[in-house]
């Protein structure tokens, strides 16, 4: 047996699998591709999460369609992070090309054009759905968590939360958080302190601060109403497939902090809101965060202990979360433990750190006897990538160097016609671009101080001549009658009695 035959039998029964799967190509060695030695990936572990890495033009955004497509076409919705404006192509079948017949017809795999039912959101002033959540739906702890608060500033934070909950003051907005915090030091100081204790102004002033920094990023875009149900990212289209559902982000890539707000608060309400599916034979919904390094850059100890719980948490809802990097090094160890399948694409060893980078990744891969991994990892070629998953037992599969297949939609941007085409056919459109400002703690804190002016105002009106008026009575009483009311009197006469009665 050769070594090709040798190589066949191994993937045969290294990704053999009883359930539903996606399959990502065919496996390689000794740099040409065996056909038909498929890479199958079953659909029963994507809920274990994933990681798709290489250098800039190694194909990452490709794989990422490949996976996304397969998943649609099983009737699992996706969720995507479209940082570089080049993905809504899905919906569009691909044109075709020789090169992509020459690839398919490599891996022993028919080729097939298609374009995807898309979903375009937004969480910026671009066209799309409007992604929005609530500053209450948000909470105290995670607010704080992305604020990077202290923990004194993490009290005071709940406290104003339960102050507004005690009082029927909707948190919708920024303004409405920063309007109470005001409020708590300012002209309701008396009123806040009696119920809730002493706040300190230097703690509020700092928490103000860093609210303000978040706007500076365009969060007070996202934060108000109407809220998204993330419910609606998990729709099937009238012939099965799931939606692939793109969230377009190019004018977001030097805002890392509104980027990691966004994706905690929505891991967090998908968490809370889908129900325990336990181990199941498919997911529910599958998320790809492209240019993940952009949530793990600036996030703090706290915010990435949040991220690392919200990981291993939230695969029993039945969703996996795929993180796509240049490098596995931009994802924290703690959050790389708990990936299953991993797609890495070549590394380029330019430098010293580099190469240390390059061996660090191979020592996260499974040892093989086909491979060297340290030298495939620098040998290959574009849409070609190393493999290791989960097979239906939780066992990693054996390590493949993979000639992955191509997309079957369009590798390119919509035009702006196909664009609009799509956003007309939004029924999310209609439900959630429509601005509400309906009354809240802003407004009711504001109508509460005008109020408490007109009346200081009105108590300063009272007229002079009812004032003059008392004191003239006052002087013309009788001098034996104010003798007798004076206060010295009184102590003295009270003394006396005292005297008398001992």
């Amino acid at each position: 047996m050769d070594n090709k035959e040798k190589f066949f039998d191994h993937i045969e029964k290294g990704y053999t699998t009883k359930g539903d799967f996606i399959t990502m190509g065919a496996g390689m060695v000794d740099g040409e591709t065996v056909n038909k030695a498929f890479i199958k990936v079953p659909l029963k572990t994507l809920n274990r999460h994933g990681l798709i890495a290489g250098a800039t033009g190694t194909g990452k955004t490709k794989t990422l369609q490949v996976i996304a497509e397969n998943l649609s076409k099983k009737g699992i919705p996706v969720l995507l992070m479209d940082l570089k404006g080049d993905l809504s192509g899905i919906a569009q079948p691909s044109p075709g090309h020789p090169k992509i017949d020459e690839r398919h017809e490599a891996i022993g795999l028919p080729f097939e054009a298609s374009g995807f039912p898309v979903e375009i959101l937004s969480l910026s002033e671009q066209d799309g759905v409007r992604l929005r959540a609530t500053v209450s739906e948000f909470g105290p702890v995670l607010l704080s968590r992305i604020l990077d608060l202290t923990v004194t500033q993490e009290g005071i934070v709940a406290v104003v939360f339960k102050y507004c909950d005690d009082n029927k003051l909707p948190l919708l907005d920024l303004k409405d958080f920063k309007k109470v915090l005001q409020y708590a030091t300012g002209e309701g100081r008396k009123e806040f302190q009696a119920e809730y204790g002493r706040i300190s102004t230097s703690s509020t002033g700092t928490i103000l601060r860093k609210i303000i920094e978040l706007e500076q990023q365009g969060a007070d875009r996202f934060f108000g109403e109407k809220s998204f149900e993330v419910d609606d990212l998990t729709r099937i289209d009238e012939n099965g497939n799931g939606y692939i559902n793109i969230i377009r982000l190019t004018d977001i890539q030097d805002k890392p902090k509104l980027f990691s707000t966004f994706m905690l608060s929505l891991l967090a309400e998908i968490y809370a809101t889908f129900p325990e599916q336990g181990d199941s034979d498919r997911p529910e919904l599958i998320l790809f965060i492209d240019e993940a390094h952009l949530i793990f850059k600036e996030a703090s100890k706290a915010l990435l202990d949040q991220i690392e719980s919200i990981v291993k948490l939230i695969r029993s809802k039945g969703i996996g979360l795929y993180f796509v990097t240049q490098n596995p090094t931009d994802v924290p160890d703690a959050v790389l433990s708990q990936l299953g399948l991993k797609v890495q694409h070549a590394l380029r060893a330019f430098t010293a750190k580099d190469r240390k980078a390059i061996k660090l990744t191979a020592e996260n891969y499974p040892d093989s006897e086909f491979y060297d991994t340290k030298e495939v990892l620098t040998s290959l070629g574009i849409g070609e990538a190393l493999i290791s998953a989960l097979d239906e037992k939780g066992r990693p599969t054996p390590l493949a160097a993979t000639l992955l297949r191509a997309p079957m939609s369009r590798m390119d941007v919509l035009t702006n016609k196909e664009l609009d085409h799509v956003l007309d056919g939004s029924e999310l459109i209609k439900k959630y671009n429509e601005e509400i400002d309906r009354e809240s703690a802003y407004e009711i804190l504001n109508g509460k101080i005008e109020k408490a002016e007109k009346e200081a105002e009105k108590e300063k009106a009272k007229p002079a001549a009812r004032r003059s008026s008392s004191r003239r009575k006052s002087t013309r009483m009788n001098p034996v009658v104010k003798v007798l009311t004076s206060a010295t009197f009184i102590r003295g006469v009270l003394g006396v009695l005292k005297k008398v009665i001992r």
